[in-house]
């Protein structure tokens, strides 16, 4: 097998003996021995840390090499790396947002709730039995997602 010599263009930014990073209009090439292995769009924020964890995770380079040519702090490409680690392409490319999500009245606790207002338990009591805010109870009444039962009253007779 013939050994390949490491030929890159000039305006080639190194970040090992054997790979490089290049751009190129709006593309950003990495470089391996001069053929591109990876490239991306440059606004493609993305696919870049999803790149730079991959060059790390395999040992291809280091975060200190990285941030050495691109001039990003090292411990975002540490946890661009732990990213990939634990949570693989998906944690770049799908990730999870629970911002704006309710931490406490999970969908366990809305049915549970459900159930002592259909006992007929008062917000407060209910609040306290699944140890949340009457706050919380009121909000989820109005918005909908719990729903006071309606209780009928029989007429009463008059003998």
């Amino acid at each position: 097998m013939q050994m390949q010599l490491p030929i890159f263009p000039s305006s080639t930014k190194l970040l090992s003996a054997t790979w490089g990073i290049l751009q190129k209009g709006d593309s950003v090439y990495y470089l391996h021995n001069g053929s591109p292995v990876y490239t991306h769009h440059k606004d493609d924020i993305n696919t870049y840390r999803y790149i730079t964890a991959t060059l790390i995770v395999n040992n291809s380079c280091k975060a200190t090499e990285l941030s050495g040519v691109l001039g990003v702090n090292v411990r975002n490409f540490e946890r661009y790396a732990k990213r990939l680690r634990v949570g693989g392409a998906d944690a770049f490319f799908n990730p999870i947002d629970n911002r704006g999500k309710c931490h406490k009245m999970t969908h366990e606790r809305l049915l549970e709730a459900q159930k002592y207002i259909d006992l007929g338990y008062s917000q407060q009591r209910t609040g306290k039995e699944i140890n949340v805010n009457e706050a919380t109870i009121r909000y989820h009444l109005r918005k909908g997602s719990l729903k006071k039962k309606m209780i009928l009253q029989s007429p009463t007779r008059f003998n």
